[in-house]
């Protein structure tokens, strides 16, 4: 099978791709430092399985991407690697469309048992954390849907709502995602108006509470 793995550090880029090599049924086809980066390289090489870090800043998050990339190439299977072992994480990965979610500090054989589940049109879930997302699936089906930020905002709006929350500027958030600030105001406005939040110190709370700083 054909992999594309996507992390922030070189090193650890580099550490998973020669534990994947190593393996007969898989070839490591290239690498990228965000979830844009991976973007442009599915969309070019359309591997098998993408091998994604959750947090990959300052770049694209990795949940940010997997939705883009399910979206564009569902036929690529993605498999989250990250250090949070978070239900709120998980959940919503498996919305986006990820197929697998390993912790990294996992061991090899389970990194490697992931993909190839994923691979094989499986969903893989570390057997602890399976309790825990039928526990989250049970509380998000007693909660409305417009608590979900995911489901009433767009991609771009999940994108600066973060920013606005860590105290960047219009025009530092605008130089961030490529945008205008006239972007970067349109989208605040639509962001306040669609969760009914009065002020930054509610959209603050609102962000910490749904766990999106990280994105």
């Amino acid at each position: 099978m054909r992999i594309i793995i996507a992390d922030d550090h070189a090193v650890v880029r580099s550490g998973f791709m020669h534990i994947l090599n190593y393996q007969e049924d898989m070839e490591v086809i290239a690498t990228a430092a965000d979830g844009l980066e991976a973007y442009e390289l599915v969309a070019k090489h359309r591997p098998d399985v993408l091998l994604m870090d959750l947090s990959m800043p300052p770049g694209e998050s990795g949940l940010i991407a997997t939705g883009k990339i399910k979206e564009d190439f569902p036929e690529t299977k993605i498999v989250i690697l990250t250090m949070h072992d978070d239900d709120e994480y998980l959940f919503h990965v498996l919305k986006n469309g990820a197929s697998g979610y390993v912790l990294k500090n996992a061991p090899d054989e389970e990194l490697l048992k992931a993909i190839r589940v994923a691979h094989d049109d499986g969903t893989y879930i570390h057997p602890e954390m399976a309790t825990s997302l039928v526990r989250e699936f049970v509380k998000k089906g007693a909660d409305s849907v417009e608590t979900d930020p995911f489901k009433i905002l767009s991609k771009r709006e999940i994108e600066v709502l973060p920013l606005i929350a860590k105290g960047y500027g219009n025009k530092e958030i605008a130089e961030k995602l490529y945008i205008s600030v006239k972007t970067v105001e349109a989208h605040k406005s639509k962001i306040m108006e669609k969760l009914q939040l009065k002020g930054r110190p509610e959209l603050v709370q609102y962000a910490l509470k749904k766990k999106l700083l990280n994105f």
